[in-house]
């Protein structure tokens, strides 16, 4: 039986909770993570195809870099940076598309650039896996800062409680919901044949020494030298309305007006679109400054 999806509680430093049960285990899983993350999400593709010629933005949490090559039918129209905690993904979506790619090393909630740099940014898949609702709506912020104060857009996306048929994740249901979602570790499996193909990316040579001990789904360990191993991934499962709330208070704390374009307010941020997608939910946004 695949291991299950578990509920779990962030009981240590967010910062040390996060490197171990996110950064660590990424770092670890690159190569096969990235095998089966290649395939681009239709809404994304269809913000990222809508931007104009010539804007410049930020992909934060860029993974593998799958969203870099974008807009297909344009290539070269709009230029995308990747930002990344795990250096082994990074090296991967460095030529994403086949083309040598600007990716930087470092941390969502980081200010690695001066406020408006970008015209539009990203963050697919990032935000989940900050472990409390304070990192969560620094990250919003960072992104919202991080685009033109007069015409900036952001697209994000995370996982959500809610899973369609197609998903094999069924979440647990947790009876504290104080933090609006879920905080679950989800689990990646490494089969024996896998680690050994990993390690000769990453080697020139196979690994065919056996592995001390295997991580279980339970926590335990196991001297089995063909038990797979498994790494459990900390993910924040965002509750129905959480993500807007999010970005609502995140624009509130910056001073934003929170809504269409207004004259009484001089900036603001609108929510374009709010919406649940293939057991994800994302919202799109666009900032404006009033003449």
């Amino acid at each position: 039986m695949a291991p299950q999806v578990t509920a779990t509680v962030v009981d240590d430093d967010p910062q040390s909770y996060e490197s171990k049960h996110v950064h660590a285990v990424y770092d670890e899983i690159a190569p096969h993570f990235s095998s089966t993350r290649y395939k681009p999400w239709p809404i994304i593709s269809q913000f990222i195809s809508s931007l104009p010629v010539g804007w410049v933005g930020l992909d934060s949490g860029t993974g593998n870099g799958k969203y870099l090559p974008l807009p297909l039918e344009r290539p070269t129209d709009i230029w995308t940076i990747g930002l990344d905690r795990s250096r082994n993904l990074l090296t991967i979506a460095q030529n994403a598309g086949n083309v040598t790619r600007d990716v930087v090393w470092g941390d969502a909630l980081g200010q690695s650039w001066r406020e408006g740099a970008f015209d539009y940014a990203i963050s697919i898949a990032t935000v989940h896996h900050l472990s409390t609702p304070e990192r969560r709506k620094l990250a919003i912020q960072r992104l919202i800062t991080a685009v033109s104060p007069s015409r900036g857009r952001i697209l994000v996306y995370v996982w959500a409680i809610e899973q369609d048929e197609q998903s094999k994740r069924t979440i647990p249901q947790v009876a504290d919901q104080s933090n609006g979602g879920e905080d679950v570790f989800v689990p990646w499996v490494l089969s024996k044949n896998v680690q050994g193909k990993q390690n000769q990316n990453r080697n020139g040579k196979p690994d065919t020494a056996p592995q001390d001990t295997n991580v279980q789904e339970d926590g335990s360990t196991t001297d089995r030298a063909d038990a797979p191993r498994i790494y459990n991934r900390y993910y924040h499962m965002f509750a129905r309305g959480e993500l807007a709330e999010l970005v609502e208070g995140a624009a509130s704390m910056l001073g934003l007006h929170v809504g269409p374009l207004s004259p009484e307010a001089p900036l603001g941020i609108e929510i374009v679109q709010d919406g649940w997608e293939r057991s994800n939910y994302y919202v799109e946004l666009r900032r404006w400054k009033s003449s």
